[in-house]
């Protein structure tokens, strides 16, 4: 499983930069349908992200993981074969990228309940590190690599590499043998979907540690994707960097996230898990709140990597506490479920963002756009506040321990 997200992480991250810049550069997309592009990328988390955690509970996941990647394999495969025939146009990037999400609900909810059935509880932490500094290090290399590829080929070609790296995860994926996971108290066989809904909605609305971090992730999603929708606007429209150089900018993000992901466990140890989450989300829209005016075509743009760099490294340790926190409190047979609702409201609130950002950028342009996501972003600390005053790596340290 490890390898198989380290194989498909490296062709997302060609793709991470192929897909918007195929969009802005080819099809000359204006902000607003750059930011319905993004919206798209994440809109089935909105639409059918409850029901997908009910039925993927009832699923064998590593069936809907594999199904997920060939699924995602065609899609992207069909993005050069129409520019081929010169008929590529936005309504089909916006079709693929709708796709690729929907494949990404299933999948993703069923790798998250699948991975506390390969590890046991105390290593959890640990396992969830080692992915997300594996992808950091995948992503550090891909949008560079991803740059120096758009600048041989076009971008068209470039998304083949991510459908091969997908055919080569659902290979990988066939060998995994998870153990079987334990029905969950009210999951009988003749629960409905609804019920099964109900079920995770209650589950993390009514636990306070789950609601708060879900809450404080939904409002940094929602914050983060109004700049996300309008970055590539910016750098590769007004800006006219190359792709090599819009490239960087990922690559930075992507070291950070590796260098965030390698402190989180030591920075729990030290600090409490509680304190360590509030203090990541407020460094680190600190951080891209200050890169906002750094994004210019002059010594200036080292700047603003390095910022966007050390907001995703501060950023780590609440997203990887989140995962952990969650798999940790959730019984094994309800997680997809209540994986499910966290992804609806956290990953829901992404395409709204991506709407959000850009009309922003449509009408006052796409700086704007990012001084208003990173700004507000700052606001995602204040669901987390019980956290740090109620310190729940000792109030609750059964339930959220602090280190590995």
């Amino acid at each position: 499983m490890w390898a198989a997200d380290t194989v498909s992480q490296a062709g997302t991250a060609v793709t991470l930069l192929a897909l918007p810049l195929l969009a802005v550069g080819t099809l000359n997309a204006t902000p607003l349908q750059a930011g319905l592009l993004v919206a798209c990328e994440y809109l089935a988390f909105l639409l059918v992200g409850l029901p997908a955690g009910a039925w993927v509970d009832r699923s064998r996941h590593r069936r809907v993981m594999v199904a997920g990647d060939l699924a995602r394999a065609v899609l992207l495969a069909s993005v050069p074969v129409t520019a081929l025939l010169d008929a590529l146009t936005l309504a089909q990037l916006y079709a693929v990228a709708f796709g690729l999400s929907l494949c990404a609900v299933f999948s993703d909810v069923a790798a998250q309940s699948v991975l506390p059935r390969l590890v046991d509880g105390e290593r959890l932490m640990e396992a969830n590190t080692r992915l997300e500094a594996t992808r950091s290090l995948v992503q550090a290399a891909g949008p560079g690599l991803g740059g120096v590829l758009l600048a041989v080929v076009a971008a068209p070609v470039a998304l083949a590499f991510d459908a091969c790296s997908r055919l080569a995860s659902a290979l990988l994926l066939a060998r995994v043998r998870p153990t079987p996971a334990p029905p969950a108290p009210g999951q009988g066989a003749g629960e409905g979907v609804r019920a099964g809904i109900g079920a995770g909605l209650r589950f993390v609305f009514r636990h306070p540690l789950l609601r708060a971090v879900t809450l404080a992730s939904a409002v940094s999603n929602f914050c983060g994707t109004v700049g996300a929708a309008v970055l590539m606007v910016l750098l590769a429209g007004e800006l006219g960097l190359s792709p090599l150089w819009c490239g960087l900018v990922f690559t930075a993000e992507a070291v950070g996230g590796l260098l965030g992901g390698l402190l989180t466990a030591r920075l729990a140890d030290r600090f409490g898990t509680g304190r360590t989450m509030c203090a990541s989300v407020l460094l680190s829209g600190l951080a891209w709140l200050a890169a906002v005016p750094a994004f210019r075509d002059d010594w200036r743009f080292a700047v603003a990597v390095a910022l966007q760099g050390l907001g995703w490294a501060a950023f780590m340790p609440f997203k990887i506490g989140a995962v952990t926190l969650r798999q940790r409190l959730c019984p094994p047979g309800m997680l997809g479920r209540v994986t499910a609702t966290v992804r609806f409201v956290v990953w829901g609130a992404m395409p709204l963002g991506a709407l959000a950002g850009g009309l922003l950028g449509e009408w006052f342009g796409a700086r704007t756009a990012l001084w208003t996501g990173a700004g507000a972003e700052l606001l995602a600390v204040l669901p987390l506040l019980p956290l740090w005053a109620s310190r729940p790596d000792r109030a609750g340290q059964d339930a959220v321990p602090a280190g590995r």
